[in-house]
């Protein structure tokens, strides 16, 4: 940061001794925090998808997006994290289009049955699995806790590799197990 920048974010200057008082630029930590609270609150990424309203889902999905696009335009267009919020909101659009969404209205007439719900299932599950990918990266790269609801989402360790984690006798493999046991 130079130093024109410092001193517009300076509100105040204190004396006898000397203080400053200054707003600092939110931080791409602050933004990613940010993200994942608002995440948190989408029961659209959690939910159990038999409970599922299409109606409610796109309503949530474009919410999403529109949260979405309004950071990346906050943030560095080259950091990691707009990369990951690029492929959210890529999600959210493939999620809109699939479900027949036009300029995030989705009208009377076109109005899609779903008698089908296997249908709505499986878009929300593609939508879920970008999303939880993201999510993961996010939080570990900035060190950011996650809700238990939205965890659902994260990806795991496959059976294969809990198998192996299981009938190991490597001690840092224990390790790793009894530290994985203790997150969840």
């Amino acid at each position: 940061m130079n130093s024109k920048e410092i001193l517009k974010r300076i509100t105040g200057i204190s004396t006898p001794i000397f203080g400053i008082s200054w707003n600092p630029d939110n931080t791409e930590r602050d933004h990613a925090r940010e993200v994942i609270a608002f995440l948190e609150d989408r029961r659209v990424l959690y939910n159990a998808c038999e409970i599922e309203v299409p109606e409610h889902c796109i309503d949530s999905v474009v919410q999403i997006r529109v949260f979405l696009t309004e950071r990346i335009g906050k943030i560095d267009q080259d950091s990691e994290l707009s990369m990951s919020l690029r492929a959210m909101r890529a999600a959210c659009r493939k999620y809109l289009d699939r479900m027949g969404v036009e300029n995030d209205w989705m009208p009377f007439c076109s109005h899609r049955s779903f008698n089908n719900r296997w249908e709505l299932h499986c878009f929300i599950g593609e939508m879920r699995g970008v999303f939880g990918i993201h999510i993961a990266k996010i939080a570990v790269t900035y060190g950011i806790d996650v809700e238990s609801d939205l965890t659902s989402i994260l990806p795991g360790l496959d059976s294969v590799h809990e198998t192996k984690l299981n009938h190991s006798t490597d001690p840092s493999a224990k390790t790793a197990k009894r530290e994985r046991k203790i997150k969840h």
